[in-house]
């Protein structure tokens, strides 16, 4: 899958924090992509959060992004309640239903495709990784886990708390100007926190088999979330973070804990799952979409074409010109 997160101009005042590159502007050499959303709020509301509706979005997007339906990543997540109707949704190419009473949750690097949403109606919440502090991002790592469930369904002692927390975030956001912008931000991220901290311990999660597996013994417990969020991160950033320090800043945590981590889940270090993903990245590029290696060293951040090719020479024992070629003989 290809990916792009570039932002040649800013969103213009009213839409919405979705930014996605168009035919037309430096992404059209990109064909046979899954493009990524970057994150991009109205002009004059501070960065990092926008609350919506369901029904607001639509109108606000009624050519895009359900006509046609086309797949998509970003780098957010979004976070829907459905109070009214069903609301269905492609997550990596599986068709949820979204009943009333559900929260549907869709982490950043996750494919995902948009159904017309017709009746269906509810608080829609887009927030970037970095909307909530560091010490609340380790407690939120079961929910916002790559692997966690889609769909969440709160216990019902919960249910009328998150969708009153849901509403009172939607009146804050839309408060812009009632009062200091500061406290006019805090408030907004403190009900954020508040909404995702009860929100990562409903059942969906903590009864989740993702969530047995970080409890086995011999400390994987407090290690296995620091590796997740580290995967989760990457396959965000990969194209312009390349460093293992970079990402350790990033999680809140240390180098020494990411590298231990990593080591103790995937038998490797940090350094080498990034490369990894960029590799993985290069081949997609050279193979299925027949990218040059000139654009695939940009895409990917590398200094220069030279860089680039003795980077995949090293991984692969073959040039990328030569990696093109091959993927480009029919077998016989």
């Amino acid at each position: 899958m290809m990916v792009d997160r570039r932002h040649p101009s800013r969103s213009e005042p009213g839409s919405s924090a979705l930014f996605v590159s168009r035919p037309g502007s430096a992404a059209r050499a990109e064909p046979e992509s899954v493009p990524l959303y970057g994150f991009q709020p109205p002009v004059g509301t501070p960065y990092g959060l926008e609350v919506t509706t369901v029904e607001d979005f639509h109108a606000d997007h009624d050519d895009w992004p359900w006509n046609p339906p086309r797949p998509g990543r970003a780098t957010f997540h979004d976070l829907i309640l459905v109070t009214e109707g069903a609301l269905q949704h492609d997550v990596d190419h599986v068709t949820l239903t979204v009943a009333p009473g559900q929260w549907l949750w869709v982490r950043p690097g996750h494919v995902q495709c948009w159904h017309d949403p017709g009746t269906a109606r509810g608080p829609f919440i887009l927030f970037e990784p970095e909307a909530f502090r560091p010490d609340i991002a380790r407690q939120l790592a079961p929910g916002t886990s790559h692997d966690a469930p889609a769909i969440l369904t709160p216990h019902p002692d919960d249910a009328t708390w998150l969708e009153q927390t849901a509403l009172q975030l939607l009146d804050e956001h839309r408060a812009l100007g009632r009062r200091p912008l500061a406290a006019h931000h805090a408030l907004r991220c403190s009900l954020l926190e508040a909404l995702l901290l009860r929100l990562a311990n409903s059942p969906d999660v903590t009864e989740a088999p993702v969530a047995a597996a970080t409890t086995s013994p011999g400390g994987a417990s407090a290690r296995r979330p620091v590796h997740q969020q580290f995967l989760d991160a990457l396959e965000v950033h990969f194209r312009e973070l390349h460093r293992v320090d970079d990402y350790a800043r990033l999680l809140g945590c240390s180098l020494r804990t990411l590298s231990r981590a990593t080591q103790a889940a995937a038998g490797t270090g940090a350094r080498q799952v990034i490369d990894q993903r960029r590799l993985l990245e290069a081949r997609r590029l050279l193979g299925r979409s027949r990218w040059t290696a000139r654009a695939v060293a940009d895409h990917l951040g590398f200094t220069d074409t030279a860089n680039f090719g003795r980077f995949f020479r090293h991984h692969t024992g073959l040039t990328p010109a030569a990696y093109a070629a091959n993927q480009a003989t029919p077998e016989s």
